[in-house]
């Protein structure tokens, strides 16, 4: 079985740029911690993957040379090619997609700022996928939530229906590709891919418990836990 990671880099993350102007290249894929970008602590997690066939990275075009000069000096178990990506996530995610090969069989989407995404986690989403055609890891919300109207509260919606989405999210390419088909058809524009997936007849998207670990580095804040994180994988790791 071959498995494509895609990895949608290109984004300007205003979020935190707005918060860290002194900040490497102001976007948050590129923040480093402990010493390398955060895109790169990514890249790192999903080579160790023993299902991972090879990990493809959407970019801005003026991002590609010298992040490939970073990617060189790294000893990765698995080839990593750099791409040009669109505009939006979904640009980019589509981008990659035209450059992987036919002998594919899955495709995983997975956020560039999600490093602490364990190896446990990539396996079972991957190996769900694999038997249903569609898979996403994803956890129940512990608060209450509630559907508001500006101020106004006008319903508390249960929890266990609810899914709060992580990746990576997992397709077969063919599936993955008819989906970005249709969406363009109906210029239809999803905050993730399961949400292009779920709109295609007669399919299901599985969901794999994820985990609070597998946090989204989206705001300075973020960068304390990731520290922590990271410390404790590298205290897990045999000396």
């Amino acid at each position: 079985m071959k498995v494509a990671v895609i990895l949608p880099a290109a984004g300007l993350g205003t979020r935190m740029a707005k918060s860290q102007p002194d900040a490497a290249h102001n976007r948050k894929q590129f923040l480093v911690l402990e010493g390398s970008p955060i895109l790169l602590h990514t890249i790192r997690k999903f080579a160790q993957s023993a299902t991972v066939s090879e990990i493809v990275v959407a970019l801005r075009g003026d991002d590609i040379g010298w992040f490939q000069e970073l990617l060189d000096q790294e000893a990765l178990a698995k080839p990593v090619r750099l791409v040009v990506g669109g505009d939006s996530r979904q640009e980019s995610v589509e981008h990659a997609l035209a450059t992987l090969d036919e002998s594919v069989d899955l495709v995983a989407v997975h956020d560039a700022v999600r490093p602490f995404v364990s190896l446990e986690q990539i396996e079972a989403v991957i190996a769900e996928a694999a038997a249903c055609g569609a898979a996403i890891l994803g956890v129940v919300p512990v608060d209450t939530v509630k559907r508001a109207s500006r101020h106004r509260i006008e319903t508390t919606i249960p929890r266990e229906r609810l899914v709060l989405a992580q990746t990576p999210q997992v397709f077969r390419l063919a599936l993955l590709r008819q989906a970005f088909a249709q969406a363009t058809a109906d210029s239809f524009t999803g905050t993730d891919e399961s949400s292009l997936v779920e709109r295609l007849e007669n399919v299901d998207v599985h969901v794999v418990p994820g985990s609070d670990r597998n946090i989204k580095i989206t705001k300075p804040t973020d960068l304390e836990l990731a520290k922590a994180f990271l410390a404790e994988e590298a205290a897990r790791k045999p000396a």
